[in-house]
């Protein structure tokens, strides 16, 4: 009888000691699952990292981009600008030059030569009053010729130019057969108009 407590005890204590070992939680797992979370936690700056760089790297070729087309732009305007400045410098010294210059016996040439020089405005005052300079000329047998002797562009726009240009005209007639030379300073407004450039206004200042 004693001997069956004994292995009646014995029985309890290995079942006891069975069911204590399965009740408690298994040590080994704690340390996978925290190597878990620190993977996750340097693995999740890993990837955001890439896709800052390639937003950050997208929105400076942006810039670049838009910097580059606005200064491409600035240049070419700048180009327009000394290239109109060039062409209406040129035109004015040659226009300045057939209207400073005449000669009685060629009026109705002189004239078309000038007129044809000419738009907007100075045309305009130019073809009302050259019936009565015709006459004018005609009548004192006058003859002019004009040189430039400097010029110099006072604004510029692609389409419009200001040129200042000093001038000796020789003039004479048949009151004053004898040359004589005048020097003149001129203002001359040219606007470029079918692909030409012509006078709009010319000023003595």
């Amino acid at each position: 009888m004693a001997a069956r407590c004994c292995r009646s005890n014995r029985r309890v204590e290995e079942i006891a000691m069975t069911v204590t070992s399965e009740a408690e939680p298994d040590t080994d797992v704690e340390p996978d699952v925290d190597a878990e979370v620190d993977a996750v936690d340097e693995t999740a700056p890993r990837r955001r990292w890439p896709l800052i760089r390639r937003v950050l790297l997208g929105a400076l070729i942006v810039g670049l981009l838009g910097g580059s087309g606005f200064l491409g732009w600035q240049a070419w305007q700048q180009h327009r600008v000394e290239v109109a400045a060039r062409e209406g410098q040129a035109a004015a010294v040659r226009y300045a030059q057939v209207l400073t210059s005449i000669d009685s016996n060629n009026v109705d040439q002189n004239f078309a030569e000038v007129l044809n020089g000419a738009t907007g405005e100075f045309k305009d005052m130019y073809s009302q009053s050259s019936a009565q300079l015709r006459q004018l000329l005609l009548d004192n047998k006058a003859s002019a010729h004009g040189v430039v002797i400097d010029s110099a562009v006072q604004s510029a726009t692609p389409d419009q130019v200001v040129v200042l240009i000093f001038v000796d005209q020789t003039v004479a007639n048949k009151a004053a057969p004898d040359p004589r030379v005048d020097r003149s300073r001129v203002k001359m407004t040219l606007e470029k108009v079918d692909g030409m450039w012509r006078a709009s206004k010319v000023q003595l200042p």
